[in-house]
């Protein structure tokens, strides 16, 4: 019988309450199991997908509902625009305030690492020869070895501290850790860099495409049309400026790809001309160049062709901001995290990592061939360098026309950012304006130009930026960020403590090297004024 089927012996009373007071139990019991499957559904719902990695993911202020995070109606918040974004509010929050938001991205590993040694790989190549010169082969490695380090680490600080403070964009981590300043910093810091990988780029072109030129037209003699400084501003005017004033720039992928093959090409030319080119040079050589300006390179004198492992002289100075400036590329670190496929920070540590790598032995085969190769005599741009020893060669002639036409096209995809920069720092509108577009443009340009006419040489331009907007970029704004973002880690931790001297250090860096370099320019300058009063 069942336990609520009438029973004619039973008291009608007795029934009557036990099946209401069974009913009350059942009616509550339905009630919690709704109530239940209602707060789970609003917690699943307001819970966002975390990067698998993130380094607060072992955070305590959040321990429940972790295993059904889903986006809000099946949308991913991305952080696209830093002046726009959209952040949960503190009360919605199931996790950690400062988490980043997931949004899952379609760049492979290997495409990854490609992306980012074209974003490392840069003009920068050109002068490490110079500084292997001037601090000799043992300090350079050390040197280089510590840079690359010191850069993986300021990556490490950059993606933790992007986690934390819940952005993937520069600027706006400043902005999150120090208000307005901080967001000035980083983008004047990235303008600056930029400036001057433009300025880079076209004095490349004022040193290269004169000697291009006299070798197709078979001429030694200075004409207008092989004066560098006409040069730049023909180019300028013809080529960089129609490409800088369109609105997109379309052909950025086959540029970046072009520009790493063409620094792979120099380099094998590179250990390939060490062993054409004897030290010392014979007088018979029969490529050599006479030319009473320049001093000749690898003359008969042997002591000039041994390597030397340690060398102080006033152009070390220039050894560590030309190494950072080779080495930076952080800016780029926090788009490329965005786009990578099944993300997570210890999958971008890794790409960085072989990236590096990549780089580094790139940089130490140019640099140890490029100065064995000419030993003392090096100039600050290696390829330069060649046309002291050769009136004409093939191959040499190709690397040129290679590494001209890369930077040439480089030069107005380095400017869209800086525009992008300065038209944010105007405070413009987000409407296009075509007469504000061409006006920044042209004064940027402008500008750029007159840097590479009046300023000796391209090594006072990888000093300078070197020393300044690329120490901020890996030493100072990453360890900075860092410091006053993560939240869950204590002062007097390992992290922090490392993140503080790390910081300490890249000051220390910014202005010593920064200060030495000033010096050299006034010693420079004295000296210039009292040869010209002994004339």
């Amino acid at each position: 019988m069942s336990r609520f089927e009438y029973a004619p012996d039973m008291d009608s009373g007795h029934y009557r309450n036990e099946f209401s007071s069974s009913q009350d139990y059942l009616t509550r019991v339905s009630l919690n199991r709704m109530s239940k499957a209602q707060a789970n559904t609003k917690m699943s719902r307001l819970n966002i997908a975390p990067d698998i990695d993130s380094c607060s993911s072992n955070s305590n202020e959040y321990t429940s509902y972790q295993d059904s995070k889903v986006p809000l109606n099946g949308m991913q918040y991305t952080d696209v625009d830093a002046e726009s974004q959209n952040f949960l509010t503190d009360h919605q929050l199931g996790k950690k305030k400062y988490e980043a938001e997931y949004s899952s991205g379609s760049a492979s590993f290997g495409m990854s690492v490609f992306n980012l040694g074209n974003a490392i790989m840069g003009s920068g190549i050109l002068g490490l020869a110079y500084a292997m010169a001037n601090t000799g082969i043992a300090m350079f490695v050390i040197l280089l070895v510590a840079v690359a380090i010191f850069s993986l680490y300021s990556v490490h600080l950059l993606l933790k501290t992007a986690n934390e403070g819940g952005s993937l964009v520069y600027e706006q981590l400043g902005y999150k850790a120090f208000g307005i300043p901080g967001k000035l910093a980083a983008s004047c810091s990235i303008t600056m860099q930029n400036f001057g990988a433009m300025a880079s780029y076209l004095y490349i072109v004022k040193y290269e495409l004169p000697i291009v030129i006299k070798a197709f037209l078979d001429i030694n003699d200075n004409a207008w049309y092989t004066n560098g400084d006409y040069l730049v501003l023909i180019v300028t005017l013809a080529i960089i400026l129609p490409l800088s004033l369109l609105k997109n720039l379309g052909y950025l992928g086959y540029t970046s790809g072009f520009s790493l093959l063409c620094m792979v090409f120099f380099v094998i030319v590179v250990i390939y001309k060490k062993f054409q080119i004897p030290c010392p040079l014979p007088e018979n050589f029969i490529n050599i160049t006479v030319n009473v300006s320049r001093p000749q390179v690898n003359t008969t004198d042997e002591e000039c062709c041994k390597p030397k492992y340690f060398v102080f002289n006033s152009q070390t100075v220039y050894a560590v901001p030309i190494l950072t400036f080779a080495f930076v590329c952080h800016p780029a670190i926090l788009p490329m995290y965005e786009e990578l496929k099944d993300r997570s920070r210890r999958k971008m540590q890794n790409v960085a990592n072989v990236s590096f790598l990549g780089m580094f032995i790139m940089y130490l085969l140019a640099a140890l061939f490029g100065y064995l190769t000419f030993n003392e005599a090096v100039e600050p741009e290696l390829l330069h360098t060649y046309s002291k020893v050769y009136s004409f060669d093939v191959v040499l002639l190709i690397v040129r026309f290679a590494v001209l036409t890369a930077v040439t096209l480089t030069v107005p995809v380095v400017l869209f950012p800086i525009r992008t920069s300065v038209n944010q720092l105007l405070g413009a509108s987000k409407d296009f304006s075509w007469p504000r577009h061409i006006c920044i443009t042209v004064a940027l340009l402008v500008c750029v130009n007159i840097l590479v006419i009046f300023v000796p040489t391209i090594r006072d331009i990888f000093g300078f930026i070197g020393a300044s907007a690329a120490a901020m970029l890996i030493f100072i704004l990453p360890s900075a960020f860092y410091i006053k973002l993560v939240k869950k880690e204590s002062m007097k931790s390992i992290q922090k403590i490392g993140a503080t001297l790390f910081l300490i250090m890249g000051i220390m860096v910014m202005i010593s090297s920064m200060a030495l370099i000033i010096a050299d320019w006034i010693h420079n300058a004295g000296s210039s004024d009292e040869h010209a009063d002994g004339h």
